[in-house]
This record gives C-alpha cells, structure tokens and sequence, in this order.
C-alpha cells in the first residue's frame, strides 16, 4: 500500500502529542535493532581477527615447536631424544604426504640490542630461507634474505618496525650496523607493520614481529653460541600443497616426530586449520545464541508497536467515526495509522541502527574486541527496519 508523504507528515505530529508513549515504545525497538547490529559487528570482527592471527601460523602449514622444559627435565628427555632438529625437518618434508616446504626457526637469547648509545631489548630469531613466505611476513623498507646471504652466511638482519623506530627515530636503518649480543650485524630490511591487535590465537602465544630480528639461519648458527641442551629447532613449520588434507598429514607428522624422538614428550604439534575451525564453530554457536536473543528483543519490541495502535484505535474512534461520515474510506483510516506505525519503526530502526554502531564500538574499546562490517550486518539490519 503507497503511502502519501502527507500522511507521514500528518503521523509525525499525532505521535508527538503522545511523547511518553511513543518514546517507550521506541525503545523496545532500539534495544532490538541495536543489540542485532552491535552483535553482528562483533562477530564479524572476530572471525575476521581469528583469520588474521591464524594466518601468521599459515592455513596451510603444519607447525611442531619444541616444549620449554626446565633443566632437570631436559636432562632427563635427552637421556630418549636430542630434541627438535634440521634433521627432523628433512625427515618430515620426505615422509608426509603433500609437503611442499619447510622453514626453520630458532631462538636466540638476546641481552641486548644497540645502536650507538642505545640500548634495547628484543627476540632474536635465526630462521631459513622460506620462513618468510610460510609466515606472510613483508618488508616496509628495504629487503628480506636472499639466496645469497645464506650461501655466504652473511651477517645482516631484517628488523622489526619497533626496533626500528627505538634504535633509529625517523632515520632510514637499512644499511646501519647494529649490535646483538656481541655480533654486529648490518641491518638489510624493516619488515611491515602489521595489524594491531592480540598476539595470542587459541592459547598460542604468536608474538610480534615489531620486536623482532631474523639472521640468516647459518649465520646465526656460526656466530651465537648454542646453550647445552637446548634444541637446535624452536619451531618447524611444513607447508602443504593446496587440496592436501591438514588433519590427514598431521597424523604422519606427528607418528613421524615421536617414532624420532623415541616416544619423548617434548614437542607440541599445531594444526592452523584445524585450529581455525574449532574457533569458527565456537563462533557460529555464539552467533546462532545471541541472534536468537536479540530476536526476541526485536519481536517485544514488535509487540509494542502492535500495542500501542491498537491503543491508538480505540482511544480515537469518535475521530475515525467523523472522517467515515466526512466521506473517509476504510482504506484511508488504515493508510493513516499505518503510516503512525511506519514512523514509529523507522525511527526506533534509525535509533537502534546508531545505537548498535556505538555499542559495537564501545565493547570493541572495553574488551580489547575488533569489529568489522560486512554486507550480511547492513542487509540483516535493513531488513529488521523493513520487517517492522
């Protein structure tokens, strides 16, 4: 039914004589619309934060890293096992189906970091040539490793965008020398700053690579002194060809590593994929519970409108009984309330709509949460204020 703009003029003022009752009644239809926008713009930005933390682990790798055990247990582990090794990564790219590649990474105990007179703290990594590829790191200046560099062990280092504001201000690094420990490196690329946000996925602490340094993984090796007992791997990382099962080579993999480590416990297996998946499902449950909620807040809120018309209704049938007899047909009664009940929904959607979008953001604030919208979160939005 076409509605004409006097009309919606002429319901305006009717609903602002009756203030108290309208704004009630606006309010059970804010409450729904803004609680089905804010949840729909918190879940959306946490999948979209899960998929950006689990793509640091790579959807496609399979990562095993070596536990951090205490130098009593260590002694007694190695008594089975020598701990993650190289060897261990030759193995696995041989024996697990649809490996493509495998990158090394290894930690090296840093006291300190400087540059002239100053003096920082970091995480120092010796890590393969592939590492950065299987780990979507990007340089904002200057470049990762080259074939080169391994081949000749050279002594240059890719930094992090922390590092690199704290040693170096605004001035450009590549090229600089800096100090690690007692080795000088120069210094051939900055990585990007990426997306700021948790560094932790699913009880994995992922870190973060503004505060890191990669060295060439031979080059490290001959310059930093290994520590007894500790592995020679802190963590591999084998890529999968697309349309290999994760789940399916994580089995090999894992039979793999025990079988060469002797049945010893000092490995820790993560799958990105199937990790991704947990997280996903958990999130479609809390979506499917909380849209459920937030319906039957739009419902009551629903409810309310019919409530208020019916009132409306009785309380002016002398007014519908005098434009009957003035020549009024059933259809024009109906076009005027129902243009009452079209503003009161619009505006109580209007309301509700920049309601959700400040609720969002403020839980955003408070708990450290992303939001993000997507078309699904305007169109399910659009159709609340229809549907009412």
């Amino acid at each position: 039914m076409k509605i004409p703009f006097a009309l919606i003029t002429e319901a305006v003022d009717e609903l602002s004589r009756r203030k108290l009752r309208t704004g009630l009644t606006l309010l059970g239809m804010l409450f729904g619309v803004a609680s089905i926008v804010a949840m729909l713009a918190v879940g959306e930005g946490s999948r979209r934060e899960a998929l950006r933390l689990v793509s640091e682990l790579g959807l496609q790798n399979l990562i095993v890293e070596s536990k951090k055990l205490s130098n009593e247990q260590l002694k007694e582990i190695r008594t089975r096992s020598l701990g993650l090794s190289s060897d261990d990564a030759s193995a696995a790219l041989l024996a697990v189906p649809g490996a493509e590649s495998v990158a090394l990474r290894t930690e090296i105990k840093t006291d300190q970091i400087v540059y002239g007179q100053k003096v920082e703290t970091g995480h120092t990594f010796a890590v393969t040539e592939a590492y950065a590829k299987q780990s979507g790191l990007q340089t904002g200046a200057g470049r990762w490793f080259e074939s080169g560099d391994f081949a000749t062990q050279a002594a240059v280092a890719v930094i992090g965008p922390r590092i690199a504001t704290q040693l170096f201000g605004s001035a450009d690094p590549v090229g600089e020398l800096i100090r690690v420990n007692n080795v000088w490196l120069q210094v051939v690329g900055v990585l990007a700053d990426r997306a700021k946000g948790k560094s932790e996925f699913e009880g994995i602490k992922l870190g973060l690579d503004d505060e890191r340094i990669f060295v060439p993984w031979d080059s490290a090796k001959m310059r930093f002194p290994v520590r007894e007992l500790e592995d020679e791997v802190s963590s591999l990382s084998l890529r999968l060809r697309e349309g290999t099962s994760p789940e399916a080579a994580a089995r090999v993999l894992q039979r793999l590593i025990e079988a060469r480590h002797n049945g010893a416990d000092d490995t820790t297996l993560i799958v990105p994929m199937g990790l991704y998946r947990q997280n996903q499902q958990t999130q479609k449950i809390f979506t499917i519970v909380m849209s459920s909620i937030a319906a039957v807040s739009l419902l009551v809120g629903g409810i309310g409108i019919m409530n208020i018309m019916l009132a409306n209704v009785l309380e002016r049938k002398k007014e519908i009984g005098l434009k009957r007899a003035l020549g009024a047909t059933q259809r024009d009664i109906v076009s005027q309330f129902l243009a009452e009940a079209l503003v009161i929904s619009g505006m109580g959607a209007l309301l509700g709509l920049l309601a959700g979008i400040a609720a969002a953001y403020s839980i955003a604030a408070l708990a450290g949460w992303s939001v993000a919208w997507s078309p699904l979160t305007l169109m399910i939005a659009v159709s609340d204020i229809l549907a009412q």
